[in-house]
């Protein structure tokens, strides 16, 4: 077997042991396929736990006597804590073992599920949950680091694939799967769920799993850089998922957390890249591979498309279209089962040591058909149905199909095995940030596309326009229809009219917000041309 570029990170000969990664960096695992079960199913359950509790806050706050507002720490304290944790997986990783770090994960986010589901007041719960998002950003970053190391090259493209579409799957019947469960079971067992498949992933991680390379206990802990990143971060995610909430910088708290997290993640950055700091708890040197940067830059856009548009989905087609929450689901299926089509075809495509295209065509191709998606959402109409939805939700999931895999491959196709793990952790985190921006930004741009297209509206509402005064009589003489009388017709039609300026504004601002994504996923084109096109197989293993 000849030596490949370096870049490729291949298993040298064992005549030439000097040549290519490390042995200990890479373990082709025998019972890889059973591990990959496990890591599959513990990523799923993870970011499932970001969605499918959301449909049953209302419920729980009632059991808790909490307020609305108070009721979404629940949602907040696990991506808060999930958001810190993901970029020091590495680090984590590195100082405990890759096996024993995943196990703890996985048997953290098991006890905490438990103890969620059986919480009775708001601050049990919400400690609770800020475990379980620290355990859960192990089973992100650390199980794909995990899966570029016991694959060869040539299985990367399926093995990437099939995790991937649970990161892309999960979100999207999140809120179903929760309301399922919410209407005919009770809150508690969106966390109950948990447990089995827990058990399971644990079991299969656990029993089959190796360390690639013996654990470094002794290493220096960069307690500044943890402080720095976790303050920064915390602060951070707090300002984007309270940030509407509050009215932005009109409240002190927001402007006074907005500027720690800038002093501290500025800080933070000037400190991991400092000469004489030689252990930093983030490796930001692996950024100068210029397929990773410009990998990055694209996944926060796609964390904006993923996370963005299935938050305002939901609300305009329940809210304006009247859906109910089934058929929001069954509407969101299809698209679903296109992302999982697309996403084998990709794997399929891109798989063994000569892929068949160039993975910067299908993420063109996803690029093209997400944008047309998102074009086809922002022209609905109060009298859209469920067709037109669901037409415009399968290209949307054929995009992200052909997204999410090819540019997972290409950024990890240059680096060193050593160096995966960092990568994945900060893959992760920017999808994770790109989608709390995106909703962040999302949230309180429709809100004030509402009131600026009912403003305009009203405009149109005065006394002797010839169309209000056809309006007028229409209304009258359907409410005539349905049994009022003339004196309640005549006082009730303004009332009718009022809400039908509020539907059409609130469509006219959704569909504003959908061609907000739509520009924000544009914005992102250019790093599809810093991506280079590897030289060999994708992926971090070696191809026998």
């Amino acid at each position: 077997m000849s030596v490949a570029n370096p870049a490729q990170s291949r298993i040298p000969e064992p005549s030439n042991p000097t040549a290519g990664a490390p042995v200990s960096d890479i373990d082709l695992n025998p019972q890889r396929w059973l591990i990959l079960v496990g890591l599959i199913l513990a990523s799923i359950m993870e970011v499932l736990d970001t969605t499918i509790v959301n449909v049953a806050l209302p419920q729980m706050a009632g059991n808790m006597g909490a307020t609305n507002q108070e009721i979404a720490w629940v949602s907040t304290s696990y991506i808060l804590s999930n958001v810190v944790i993901l970029p020091m997986t590495a680090f984590l990783a590195g100082r405990f073992g890759r096996r024993q770090y995943l196990s703890f994960s996985i048997a953290l986010f098991i006890v905490a599920s438990f103890f969620c589901g059986t919480s009775r007041t708001l601050g049990e719960i919400v400690f609770w949950r800020i475990l379980q998002g620290a355990g859960g950003a192990a089973l992100l970053s650390t199980a794909q680091a995990t899966i570029r190391q016991i694959f060869p090259l040539t299985q990367q493209g399926t093995v990437q694939a099939l995790f991937i579409l649970g990161i892309i799957v999960a979100p999207t019947l999140g809120p179903t799967l929760g309301g399922w469960i919410t209407d005919n079971y009770s809150w508690s067992w969106n966390f109950f769920i948990n447990i089995p498949i827990g058990i399971f992933s644990l079991f299969l991680v656990g029993a089959f799993l190796n360390d690639s390379q013996k654990p470094n206990r002794n290493a220096k802990v960069d307690w500044p850089g943890i402080g720095l990143l976790t303050v920064g971060l915390g602060c951070l995610q707090y300002v984007l998922e309270e940030g509407n909430k509050d009215d932005w910088f009109q409240s002190d708290v927001i402007l006074i957390l907005t500027i720690i997290s800038a002093v501290c993640l500025v800080a933070m950055l000037i400190w991991e890249t400092w000469p004489t700091n030689e252990h930093p708890v983030i490796n930001f040197g692996i950024l100068k591979n210029k397929s990773l940067a410009a990998a990055l830059g694209l996944f926060v856009s796609l964390g904006v498309g993923l996370y963005g548009g299935i938050y305002l989905f939901p609300l305009f087609v329940q809210t304006i279209l009247h859906f109910t929450p089934t058929q929001t689901g069954l509407v969101l299926l299809p698209g679903g089962i296109a992302t999982a089509v697309g996403v084998i075809i990709c794997g399929r495509t891109l798989n063994g040591p000569k892929p068949l295209l160039d993975p910067r065509y299908l993420i063109f191709f996803g690029m093209a058909m997400f944008t047309i998606s998102m074009w086809y959402l922002g022209h609905m109409t109060t009298q859209s149905g469920e067709p037109d939805t669901r037409f415009a939700l399968i290209l949307r999931g054929i995009g992200l199909g052909f997204l999410f895999t090819p540019i997972n491959l290409v950024a990890f196709a240059g680096l060193k095995p050593n160096e995966i793990q960092q990568a994945s952790g900060l893959i992760n985190l920017t999808r994770q940030l790109g989608g709390s921006f995106g909703i962040a930004i999302l949230g309180t741009y429709v809100q004030n596309q509402i009131v600026y297209h009912r403003t305009m509206l009203g405009s149109h509402i005065y006394a002797g326009n010839p169309a209000l005064i056809e309006r007028q009589q229409g209304i009258q003489s359907m409410l005539l229809q349905h049994g009022y009388t003339s004196a309640q017709a005549s006082a009730g039609w303004l009332g009718v009219l009022n809400q039908q300026v509020y539907r059409q504004a609130a469509t006219m601002a959704y569909n504003d917000g959908f061609l907000m994504i739509l520009i924000l996923f544009l914005l992102a084109t250019p790093f599809v041309f810093l991506l280079r096109r590897p030289s060999g197989p994708p992926g971090g293993g070696d191809t026998h």
